[in-house]
């Protein structure tokens, strides 16, 4: 091996360092992402069943009565 093949060569590695920690970097911001996104799912949905509930006792007369004569 010469001088500029080791140059190339470590040139090359270096740039796919680069790159490794790039897609490490953009993985970690998806990660993030997605974690934050259902967090906020879950908290809607306790929400929502929390307002659910709320309605069901409200309305406790509904439901009561079956039409038989239809």
């Amino acid at each position: 091996m010469d001088v500029s093949s080791i140059a190339a060569l470590a040139t090359q590695m270096s740039a796919a360092r680069t790159q490794q920690a790039v897609g490490v970097a953009v993985l970690k911001m998806a990660l993030d992402q997605q974690g934050s996104a259902a967090l906020a799912l879950l908290q809607s949905a306790a929400q929502s069943s929390a307002e659910v509930a709320q309605l069901a006792s409200n309305t406790s007369n509904l439901g009561q009565n079956i039409d038989v004569f239809a």
